[in-house]
């Protein structure tokens, strides 16, 4: 039976700019507001839009992402035809080759795509925070008799040369694609999702088959352009997020809990699907305090939260503060402590009286550009012992214990990464 449309969801990117926090686990994979994951928001918008046949193309630190994706049973994605395949490198008769850009990655999944011969494929990333119905896009692609549709979005001009951007006329047909340019023509910034018809799609790839690292911004869209194909521009005006770095992850969870969220994680008509777990409720004592925040199921809180998202079954122990946080799922915190502006990653055990981001801003000794923000990031199954203080701008990836902190203190813009963590 033929698909009209067939999305292809990248999902295989290392995300090395979240640091610690993909070491072990792709970027799509990561935590969420508490409860999902980030590869939820565009498989949910999938099945939002009425797109029942979706591939997921893994290749960095699949096995998190795997396990969470199963057979899309959340999704409603679990169906005899279509529904939810998770496509990785494999080997060939010619030999194995790993994805070597995007657009290589669809195309070493040509047969997959041919198997339910759509006419219409949807490009998306896995790692960005939006809602977006693809019908509707789709709508506009045949309305224009398209060969490739782009969603743009418009972007401060000043931030232009960081995004693909592309120049259109009135009746928003493009004429000119910059990669990246340093000095942009429009502020209509690509976000990576296109509408290909899948004839112009399927010639553009074998065309360009022996690029290295050959990527859809690069190579296959302006050899579309080159041929001549009509391209159209499709303004989204809704919210969207690259969540990429830890500032950008840190503020969008952070809106979640705004009085009135700028990402509205509640709305009825268009709800966000996870893997849900059978856990026990939340606990929270009659001697906490709770101030905006998101707690998850089976989290016990006998301290006090403010601004903070907190994933399912984590333990915040008595006279303990979480200020500005994110604490992902399975974190325990002892008596005591206090975390100003933390990214606390899956399974991370915090000793009693640790005070976290204390202290004067310093720059990252470890990687500057990736923690900053005055941020501190602690990767996944920790170990912070007993009665530390940790400033800001830091870094920590393994179990440690008191030897690793001199004075009983990890200074600001200092890191531990232990063995076996690199980062």
């Amino acid at each position: 039976m033929r698909k009209e449309m067939v999305a292809m969801l990248l999902a295989g990117g290392q995300g090395s700019r979240l640091g610690v926090l993909t070491t072990k686990v792709a970027k799509p994979a990561v935590a969420f507001g508490g409860k999902y994951r980030i590869i939820d928001f565009p498989l949910s918008n999938c099945i939002n839009s009425g797109v029942d046949t979706v591939g997921v193309l893994t290749q960095y630190q699949p096995l998190q992402l795997n396990t969470h994706i199963g057979i899309g049973i959340p999704w409603d994605l679990d169906r005899n035809h279509g529904g939810v395949t998770v496509l990785s490198p494999y080997e060939k008769k010619s030999g194995s080759a790993w994805f070597s850009g995007t657009a290589n990655a669809i195309y070493q999944n040509i047969n997959y795509i041919d198997n339910y011969n759509p006419e219409y494929v949807l490009i998306l990333s896995g790692d960005h925070i939006y809602k977006m119905d693809y019908e509707l896009m789709l709508d506009y692609h045949k309305k224009n008799n398209a060969d490739l549709t782009i969603a743009v979005m418009p972007v401060p001009m000043e931030e232009a040369s960081r995004f693909g951007i592309v120049v259109t006329d009135d009746n928003g047909k493009i004429n000119e694609f910059q990669e990246k340019p340093k000095e942009p023509k429009s502020n209509l910034a690509s976000m990576g999702i296109y509408i290909f018809s899948w004839d112009k799609l399927k010639e553009a790839l074998l065309a360009n088959e022996d690029v290295e690292n050959c990527d859809f911004g690069m190579h296959v869209i302006p050899y579309c352009h080159e041929k001549g194909e009509r391209i159209y521009a499709y303004e989204y005006t809704g919210y969207w997020k690259d969540v990429g770095t830890l500032k950008s992850y840190w503020e969008a969870n952070m809106e979640l809990i705004d009085l009135i969220p700028v990402f509205n994680l509640y709305e009825d008509y268009w709800k966000i699907y996870t893997k849900s777990d059978v856990i026990a409720p939340q606990y929270i004592s009659g001697d906490s305090h709770v101030d905006k925040a998101i707690i998850g199921e089976g989290t016990e809180v006998h301290g006090e939260i403010y601004s903070s998202v907190i994933g399912s079954n984590v333990r915040i122990g008595k006279g303990s503060v979480i200020r500005d946080s994110i604490i992902m799922e399975g974190v325990t915190i002892g008596e005591g402590v206090t975390i100003e502006k933390g990214i606390i990653a899956e399974g991370t055990v915090i000793g009693d009286h640790v005070q976290m981001g204390v202290g004067e801003e310093a720059p990252s000794k470890l990687n500057e550009s990736i923690y900053t923000f005055g941020l501190v990031t602690v990767g996944e199954h920790s170990v912070i012992p007993s009665d530390v203080k940790i400033g800001k701008n830091t870094t920590i990836a393994g179990a440690t214990d008191l030897s690793d902190y001199p004075d009983g203190l990890l200074a600001s813009g200092e890191y531990i990464v232990k063995a076996g963590d690199n980062v």
